[in-house]
């Protein structure tokens, strides 16, 4: 890069300044122990105090950021800033080109406000309609919330000891290095193995969008942001978990896996996983999805698993639970029962979970991480921080790193949990042990829960009736960590054809849950003026969803939601016991 006729190799002085072509000003000053420019009348000057502060993150000051307001600035041609007081500066800005005739920098007094305007136009010119991080940028560890929460996940409960499940118990059901993942609560990061790191570049790194065409529809002085989840045949972020169980399970020499499935999302993907890795796949699909989505239940076929409607006459639980009630629905707790029976009856056979368990969290920080990576890169930080809820497994992983910073008091964010007004565990479940699943074969949890027994309705986010949600949220919540809100399924709707017809993604139902509390935090910006920055989870895609868009879109939809009383009946089949219920 020239400057005023000379380069930065010309620059350095006895090796000091570390550059190149094209190294930023930044770049060059990151590692300066002490250097001086002569540039006409000006003296540029970094001391080496002066700049491990400002590089220590203290006020507003980050690595590769710029400083606080200064007293004074020079605006040289290229739109770059030199900002200092009567202690230090640091310059900022993409590159710092020196005109030929340094005079004409002239120096002028700014306004705190033309300063801040300017740094704001500056930063959103350099952001990109969609950020992709190179594959070298891609996370090689998932990050582990559970390490730096002082309170932990209670653990998993053995139902007829009470006694917390040991690493033995849970190999019966779970693979073994899965059984490790889900009892680390000390392990910050877990390096992901290289197998499924050249998995995950089939379809990541995955883009983080800035929503400006929803932005400039809702007139909002917010910036709006999304991580997209959507970039692979599954349609949503479950395939992040699904190929690192399968990859665990075949490391284990097993012969293939059982699951349930909600929407189908986590099903196809698990079926992609198992294809890859040639292992059986065994699909127990909650009914009412089943029969609403035909061709999500094909693609898992076309990817070689056998797939049942649950709850079914096939185990010995479905069977139990029809008698129970008859021509119910089903639901995810119906579905993991008799996958669990089938695991535990085949030799050779392991369960494997889509959502709740810390394992899956594990799985799924990669989408919090690689955001955060991308955000960092262009000084992005978020206010609000949404997604849906159902089991956990999306909300978990888009908010891990930055509950993390929370957790560790280094930075502040307003986390919103979204969940179905007609399953909503959180915003008015109980806080207690109960049943992972509606046969009652599985260990106890400690969870927000609506009661093992709860049927939800037939709502269409099929991956969000579930009757409880995962530990690690569940414990974070109870904490004041997070805010919970629901909302009604024709609301949903709504906001998910709002942001079809001008963001071009047909999302999910389960995502358009986060989509209808982005636009609402949106809006309450457009009526008080703040510039507040939101992210949000848009999880999946929503093109086998076309049965419930046509519902919508007939005037056929209807909300549900559960009374007091229906509640109370759910509530009953908790088990009892000391401590237990609140």
């Amino acid at each position: 890069m020239e400057s005023g006729g000379c380069t930065w190799s010309e620059w350095a002085s006895e090796g000091e300044l570390k550059a190149d072509e094209d190294s930023t000003v930044l770049d060059c000053f990151r590692n300066l122990g002490k250097a001086s420019r002569e540039v006409g009348d000006y003296n540029f000057v970094i001391k080496r105090s002066i700049w491990q502060y400002a590089m220590s993150g203290c006020k507003s000051i980050k690595p590769g950021g710029t400083a606080g307001v200064g007293n004074y600035i020079n605006s040289c041609p290229c739109n770059n800033l030199v900002v200092w007081d009567e202690s230090f500066f640091v310059l900022s800005g993409k590159s710092l080109d020196f005109p030929a005739e340094p005079s004409s920098m002239g120096r002028r007094l700014k306004s705190r406000k033309v300063i801040s305007e300017r740094r704001t136009k500056m930063s959103e010119n350099k952001i990109p309609y969609k950020i992709y991080l190179e594959e070298s940028e891609m996370p090689k560890e998932w990050y582990n919330v559970r390490a730096d929460m002082k309170n932990k996940p209670a653990p998993l409960l053995n139902p007829a000891t009470l006694k917390p499940m040991t690493a033995e118990e849970l190999g019966v059901v779970f693979c073994e290095e899965l059984v490790k993942q889900e009892l680390d609560n000390d392990n910050r990061y877990i390096e992901i193995p290289q197998k499924i790191r050249d998995f995950y570049k089939m379809y990541r790194p995955a883009p983080l969008v800035r929503a400006y065409c929803l932005e400039e529809k809702l007139q909002t002085p917010a910036k709006i942001y999304y991580k997209f989840e959507g970039n692979n045949t599954s349609g949503s972020h479950k395939l992040n978990s699904a190929i690192a169980q399968a990859y665990y399970a075949k490391e284990q020499g097993l012969k293939g896996v059982t699951t349930e499935t909600g929407a189908g999302q986590w099903g196809t993907a698990l079926s992609m996983a198992c294809a890859y890795l040639d292992l059986d796949c065994k699909v127990y699909m909650v009914k009412c999805s089943y029969e609403q989505k035909p061709f999500r239940r094909e693609v898992m076929r076309t990817y070689g698993a056998s797939v049942t409607p649950s709850p079914s006459d096939t185990t010995e639980v479905g069977r139990k639970i029809l008698a129970a009630h008859p021509g119910t629905s089903g639901s995810l707790g119906c579905a993991i029962s008799e996958a669990v029976e089938v695991a535990t009856h085949t030799e050779g056979y392991r369960y494997v979970l889509g959502s709740v368990l810390n394992q899956v969290l594990l799985h799924q920080s990669v989408i919090g991480v690689e955001t955060k990576i991308a955000m960092d890169k262009y000084g992005i930080k978020p206010d609000i921080i949404i997604g849906c809820a159902g089991g956990g497994s999306n909300l978990g992983g888009l908010i891990s790193p930055f509950m993390g910073e929370k957790l560790r008091g280094e930075a502040d964010y307003h986390f919103i949990a979204v969940e179905p007004a007609s399953c909503p565990s959180l915003t008015r479940g109980v806080y207690a042990y109960d049943y992972c699943d509606t046969g009652m074969v599985c260990p106890l949890a400690k969870m927000y829960t609506l009661g093992s027994g709860f049927i939800p309705s037939a709502n269409h986010a099929g991956g969000l009736r579930y009757h409880g949600m995962s530990s690690t949220l569940s414990q974070l919540y109870a904490d004041g960590y997070m805010e919970a809100r629901s909302v009604e399924q024709t609301s949903v709707f709504e906001a998910a054809e709002q942001f079809a017809r001008v963001e071009g993604i047909l999302p999910a139902p389960e995502s358009s849950h986060a989509i209808r509390v982005a636009i609402d935090e949106a809006m309450k910006c457009k009526e008080t003026g703040e510039e507040k920055t939101i992210l949000f989870g848009l999880t999946g895609t929503g093109y086998f969803d076309m049965y419930a868009y046509e519902k919508y879109n007939n005037g056929e939809m209807t909300d549900y939601i559960p009374t007091d009383e229906d509640l109370q009946a759910g509530f009953a089949g908790i088990p009892r016991f000391d401590g237990n219920m609140l």
